[in-house]
C-alpha cells in the first residue's frame, strides 16, 4: 500500500497542537443539520476512511506500546515484586495498576470488529532514543482485528438508543466508531487480589454481614481489615470509566494529528451499544445478557462467546475456575509474571520471577469472597455490571466549508485543512 504524504507528517505534528488544537468537530463530508442557526447540507460526497487512517485511529485507542513496565515495591512483601498486573504489554491508554481488562472494538460500513490486543506482547523493542516505529504500530493492529459482524453496528440514531442531540451525526455511514468495553468482573477480582496482598477483605455493607468463612482465612488476613462490597465496585467502576475514557482521548490527539474531524462522546444507549436489550433493530454488539428484576434494575451483560467473555458464570462453571483462569492469565504462558515472557528489562526473567505466585490458599480466599458475590447478588460483581461501556469515539472526514460558513478562520487545524492533498 502506498504511503501518503500525511503518515510522514505525523510524526513531526507537534504535541501542543493537537493539546491545544482538540476540539469536537461534529460536521462531517456528506452530513446536514435540517434546522436552526446551523441549518445546512454538505455538498460533498460522504468517504469512508482509509484503511491507514482507520489502522492509525484504532491503534491511538487501543494499540500496543511495547512492554508494560509494572510496579516495582510495596513494603508489605518486600522484597518480592508487586504482582498486581494483568499483561505484559502496554497501550496507549494506562490501567489502574496494570489490570489491563478492557478490550477495543470498532465498527464502520465494512462491519464491526475487535482489536484483540488486550495480552499482546510488545509488537516491537524500543530503540537506543526510547522510539518505536509508527507504520509496525498501525501494521500490528491490522494482524490483531477480528472481524465478528458482517455489517455496521446495529444501533438506530435515534432515541433512545442515541441522545438526541446525536440523532443527526452518530454512526452515520462512512464514519468510523470505536467502543471500548471494559470486563468489570476481571476488575472487580483483580482488586480482590489487590486487598488481599494488602490486608484487605470484602464486607457486605448492603446486608451487614462479614463474609461467611473468612474466618478461616485469620492467618493470612486481618479479617476484620474490610472494604465495604459497594465501595470496591464503585472504586473498580470509576477505574475502569477512566481507562476507557483516556483510550478515547488518545484517539482525539491522534484526530488532531491526522486531520480528521470527530469527538469522543457518551452520547449512546451503553446497554444498547453492548447489545443488552430485547429489540432486534439494536442488535448492538450481541453481548449474552440476564435479568432478574427483583434485584437488578437493569439488564447485566457478561461477554460474547469467543471474543470477550466475562471472568465469571455461565462463561466459567463458578468462581473458582474464573479465580484459576485470572491466575493463569498473570502468571501462565505470555502472563506479566511468567520467568519466559520477554521484557525490557536486561534479566527480564529474573525480574518477572520476583513476583510471588498466588498461592492455593491465596486463589481460595479470593474464590470465596467472589463467590459469596454471586451466591448473594446473582451476578459478579454484585451491584455493578459484569461489562461496562461508557465512552466512544467517533472520526469521519471533516467538511470545512460548515466551518467557514459559521465560524471565524482557526476554527480547525492545518491538518484538516490540508488533508486530502496529504492522505488521499
Amino acid at each position: 500500500m502506498p504511503i501518503p504524504p500525511g503518515f510522514h507528517d505525523l510524526a513531526s505534528f507537534p504535541f501542543i497542537e493537537a493539546l491545544l488544537g482538540r476540539r469536537s468537530r461534529r460536521f462531517f463530508a456528506g452530513a446536514e443539520i435540517p434546522d436552526g442557526v446551523f441549518a445546512y447540507k454538505s455538498d460533498k460526497h460522504a468517504l469512508p476512511l482509509t484503511e491507514q487512517e482507520k489502522a492509525l485511529v484504532v491503534a491511538a485507542c487501543g494499540g500496543n506500546t511495547s512492554w508494560h513496565h509494572l510496579i516495582y515495591r510495596a513494603a508489605r512483601y518486600a522484597p518480592h515484586l508487586s504482582n498486581y498486573a494483568g499483561a505484559a504489554g502496554g497501550r496507549t491508554f494506562p490501567s489502574a495498576a496494570g489490570f489491563h481488562t478492557s478490550q477495543t472494538f470498532f465498527t464502520d460500513d465494512k462491519g464491526v470488529y475487535l482489536l484483540d490486543m488486550r495480552d499482546a506482547t510488545a509488537y516491537q523493542e524500543r530503540d537506543l532514543e526510547g522510539s518505536l516505529n509508527l507504520e509496525t504500530f498501525a501494521e500490528y493492529v491490522r494482524a490483531h482485528t477480528r472481524k465478528i459482524q458482517d455489517t455496521r453496528l446495529k444501533l438506530p440514531s435515534e432515541v433512545p438508543f442515541t441522545e438526541a442531540h446525536n440523532t443527526w451525526v452518530f454512526n452515520k455511514p462512512s464514519t468510523l466508531v470505536v467502543i471500548p468495553v471494559g470486563d468489570l468482573s476481571q476488575h472487580v477480582m483483580l482488586n480482590l487480589c489487590y486487598m488481599l496482598q494488602n490486608g484487605l477483605v470484602l464486607y457486605d455493607d448492603i446486608n451487614k454481614r462479614p463474609i461467611p468463612g473468612m474466618e478461616h482465612y485469620k492467618d493470612m488476613v486481618d479479617v476484620n481489615n474490610v472494604w465495604p462490597l459497594t465501595f470496591v465496585d464503585q472504586w473498580s467502576l470509576s477505574e475502569i470509566s477512566i481507562e476507557l475514557g483516556t483510550s478515547c482521548y488518545a484517539g482525539t490527539l491522534m484526530l488532531q494529528a491526522l486531520g480528521l474531524g470527530g469527538w469522543m462522546l457518551n452520547g449512546a444507549d451503553a446497554f444498547s451499544v453492548l447489545g443488552a436489550g430485547s429489540d432486534p433493530a439494536a442488535y448492538g454488539l450481541g453481548f449474552r445478557y440476564d435479568t432478574d428484576e427483583k434485584r437488578w434494575p437493569y439488564p447485566n451483560p457478561t461477554g460474547l462467546k469467543g471474543v470477550m467473555e466475562g471472568y465469571c458464570p455461565p462463561h466459567y462453571p463458578d468462581m473458582r475456575s474464573a479465580v484459576e483462569a485470572l491466575c493463569e492469565r498473570k502468571f501462565g504462558p505470555g502472563g506479566p509474571f511468567n520467568p519466559r515472557t520477554p521484557g525490557p528489562w536486561k534479566q527480564s526473567g529474573e525480574v518477572r520471577s520476583a513476583a510471588q505466585v498466588h498461592d492455593e490458599r491465596f486463589r481460595e480466599c479470593v474464590a470465596l469472597q467472589a463467590r459469596y458475590v454471586y451466591d448473594t447478588f446473582g451476578k459478579f460483581p454484585g451491584t455493578v455490571p459484569s461489562m461496562f461501556t461508557i465512552m466512544y469515539l467517533q472520526a469521519h472526514h471533516l467538511d470545512p466549508d460548515f466551518y467557514d460558513r459559521f465560524y471565524k478562520p482557526g476554527s480547525y487545524l492545518k491538518t484538516h485543512a490540508t488533508h486530502m492533498e496529504r492522505w488521499h
